[in-house]
């Protein structure tokens, strides 16, 4: 079977925590066309640097685990980077495992493909959609987010929707905004507070973001 055109980047071979109430291996596909300033993995971010881990290294993994892992999660990165990621997801539905997905919705479209292969989504929601540049540096990807969002919630997918939180950038004004952005969807985040394990500390803004506007 030829390998899915996707990057992969790290293997976590068991994971507790990145689907809550399962036992899974975690793939980090390599590349995400946003810059976050308070990235946990920012060595993932650049798009052009190859996999660490090839194919035939995670299948071969993962025929060893079936029966004793429950799921694969996609995380990152970005994975809906990846046009290769239903093939990927495919295939390891077909040994059996149940897929979850991390993801920040930064392809709306691609994302619409992915989703009939999912089980579970993390959803990370940055900050109020007009004020996603800020954080991802990237104009516009507050759209991107909100359109995904709406394609996450219409899918009826469990999910978990959650929000790394700090005044740093996220003072009561952004978290209110954030909110009403979110009840107009009809949902709410969940916050999650802000670790600095692997960030790149000079890069976190040294005091509260002006709201935009």
């Amino acid at each position: 079977m030829p390998a899915p055109d996707i990057r992969i980047g790290g293997l976590t071979r068991m994971s507790l925590c990145d689907w809550p109430g399962q036992i899974v291996a975690t793939l980090f596909t390599q590349g995400c066309p946003w810059d976050c300033h308070y990235c946990h993995n920012p060595e993932l971010i650049p798009a052009d640097v190859p996999g660490s881990t090839s194919w035939a290294e995670v299948r071969a993994f993962l025929h060893s685990r079936r029966g004793l892992l429950d799921g694969v999660v996609f995380s990152g990165g970005e994975p809906i980077l990846h046009r290769g990621l239903p093939d990927a997801m495919r295939e390891i539905r077909g040994m059996g495992f149940a897929v979850g997905l991390h993801t920040g919705g930064a392809y709306p479209r691609r994302l619409a493909r992915a989703l009939p292969l999912v089980d579970w989504i993390g959803f990370d929601v940055k900050s109020a959609f007009a004020d996603y540049a800020a954080i991802t540096g990237v104009p516009g990807s507050g759209d991107k987010a909100r359109e995904s969002l709406r394609l996450v919630l219409a899918s009826g997918i469990l999910c978990d929707i959650r929000t790394t939180a700090s005044e740093r950038w996220l003072d009561q004004d952004a978290l209110a905004r954030l909110t009403a952005d979110l009840a107009a969807l009809g949902t709410e985040t969940r916050l999650q507070s802000f670790r600095t394990e692997g960030c790149r500390m000079d890069r976190l803004p040294a005091a509260r973001m002006a709201p935009s506007g």
